[in-house]
Formats: structure tokens, C-alpha cells, sequence
């Protein structure tokens, strides 16, 4: 007796960048009936940083579950954008807003045309300078390689993420990740990983350029972070004081294989303070692959 069953996965990139790079995330439709085990051995199978598997949900519009190769996280980014940009592609949303059910709780989605756009909580910082001098190790830098008065941060809006801001691009291209450490430290700080980036870049129509390391996650380096993006932009607002209510964050430049992705931060000010942020982008369909697991 067969005990193996098909999938269909579509393969998006989200964050693309003038229609090109972006990070690639796999996307499955109808997936009411797959369970947590088969979840997780297509998206080894998928072989992506992230796969969305999009079920109904009782709540919201749809709910959405995200699997890397090794386990199950509460939010991603990249995946989102992919997801609903081909739900509003293929005119399954025909409005300009939706929703996402989560394990960790709802967020509202916003459409502009292709382009889909997550909410993300109110920022929570975590001072990690205790550790600083380990987490430079475990980059190959040095104190010299970081923006002056500018301090290293966890930064939380639904993620946790440590963001470390280094001086120029050559500092950022230059780095060389010591991923066991970086793991270590990860795990001290359940960090989904480091969101490392310079404000001094070429292009000055992007606000940042950044590289995102997650080995915790089997991730050695992503092109396009939305859940990272959008602590970054609240970082420019709140501790670097660049008094923007949208932010262009590049990503992906600086890979081994480069793929530059764009990723655009709204931010929701009152009185001064950030209430919450939209973090998104385009996803464009690359292929379309058929997995077999087992039942």
C-alpha cells in the first residue's frame, strides 16, 4: 500500500527589487489537511529558509503556519508578502485588506496593488551590551567597526532580533560569521538572529543595507527579512533619531550569491511613539515544484 502523498508548492520571491532578487519562500495552498509532521517534511523537502502553509481559519481571512527545514516559527516576514501578493494575484482577496491568523495571534495585512503589507507590534528594546564584545567576535569585528554612540539592540515586533549597526558597506560586506557562536548566542537570547547594517550605503534612495544571519533556524544568511526590517526601521527612528514614517531597507547585497531585496516600513506614530509598523513588499511566482511526503 502507498502511504505517500503530493503536494504542489509555489515558489515566490518576495521583496524583490525592481522586480528582480528577493528571497525565495515556498507557499501551499489549501493545507487543511496536512499535518504538523508533513508541514515541516515538505518544507525540508522545499529545501527554503521558509515555507507558508495557508489553511482557513475561524477568525481571520486565512491562517498561516511557517515551517523552516527544522521547525516551526510564529511569524516570517518574507513569507507573509509572498502569500498574499499571490492571493491577490490570483483574485482569491479583491480587497485592500486582510488578515492572518498566527500560532502567536492576528495580524491585519494591507494590499496596495501586488504588494502586501504585514503588521508588526510596537517595538520592545532589550539592552544586550553585556554581551557586546562576544557578539563582535562572533562577526569578526571589532568596536571600531560600529557606528559611533550607536548601541547594539535586541529589538522585538514579533521576533526578536539582535541589530547591530556597523559604520559603512565595507564593514558589512567584509564580515565573517562565526555561526556556531552566533547560534550560542541566539539561544541565550531565543533570537530568531542578527539583523547586521550600515546607514552610510551607496544608493540614497534605500534608507539601510543589512545581511541577515539565523543558523539557529538552519538560515546561514537571508536575502530579505521582513520580520528584521521592521525592528531595523524602528531602530532609525528611535535610537538613531531619523524622524521618517516610511523606511527603504535593502538586504541580500552582500550574500555569497547576491540577490538584493527591498523591503518598505511603515510606521504608525502617536504622540511621538511608534503604535505599530507595516513591513512588505512584491512577491513574484518563480515555479512551481511537486513534493511527495509521507502520510
Amino acid at each position: 500500500m502507498d502511504h505517500s502523498k503530493k503536494v504542489t508548492v509555489q515558489i515566490l520571491n518576495a521583496f524583490v527589487e525592481n522586480s528582480k532578487g528577493g528571497n525565495p519562500a515556498g507557499v501551499v495552498l489549501n493545507a487543511d489537511g496536512l499535518s504538523d509532521k508533513n508541514k515541516l517534511e515538505i518544507s525540508k523537502k522545499v529545501g527554503l529558509s521558509e515555507t507558508a502553509f495557508v489553511s482557513k481559519s475561524n477568525t481571520e481571512d486565512f491562517k498561516l503556519d511557517f515551517f523552516t527545514p527544522n521547525k516551526q516559527i510564529a511569524h516570517c516576514g518574507h513569507a507573509t508578502i509572498a502569500t498574499f501578493s499571490y492571493l491577490k494575484q490570483l483574485g482569491i482577496i479583491k480587497t485592500d485588506n486582510s488578515s492572518k491568523e498566527t500560532i502567536d495571534g492576528r495580524r491585519k495585512i494591507k494590499l496596495t496593488g501586488d504588494f502586501a503589507f504585514m503588521e508588526q507590534l510596537a517595538p520592545n528594546y532589550i539592552d544586550v551590551n553585556y554581551k557586546e564584545n562576544l557578539i563582535l567576535k562572533s562577526l569578526g569585528l571589532t568596536k571600531n567597526d560600529l557606528i559611533p554612540e550607536a548601541s547594539i539592540q535586541l529589538v522585538n515586533t514579533g521576533n526578536s532580533f539582535v541589530l547591530i549597526p556597523v559604520k559603512n558597506e565595507k564593514v558589512l560586506k567584509n564580515i565573517i560569521p562565526d555561526f556556531d557562536l552566533i547560534d550560542e548566542i541566539s539561544e541565550v537570547f531565543d533570537l530568531i538572529g542578527y539583523y547586521v547594517f550600515s546607514i552610510d550605503i551607496e544608493n540614497n534612495k534605500n534608507d539601510a543595507t543589512s545581511r541577515m544571519f539565523a543558523p539557529r533556524y538552519g538560515i546561514l544568511e537571508e536575502a530579505g527579512t521582513g520580520m528584521a526590517a521592521g525592528p531595523l526601521a524602528c531602530y532609525l527612528f528611535d535610537i538613531l533619531k531619523i524622524k521618517k514614517e516610511r523606511f527603504y531597507i535593502q538586504q541580500g547585497k552582500y550574500m555569497r550569491e547576491p540577490s538584493p531585496s527591498l523591503i518598505i516600513v511603515d510606521l504608525d506614530i502617536e504622540n511621538g511613539n511608534i503604535k505599530s509598523l507595516m513591513a512588505g513588499g512584491k512577491g513574484v511566482l518563480k515555479k512551481e515544484l511537486i513534493i511527495e511526503f509521507e502520510i
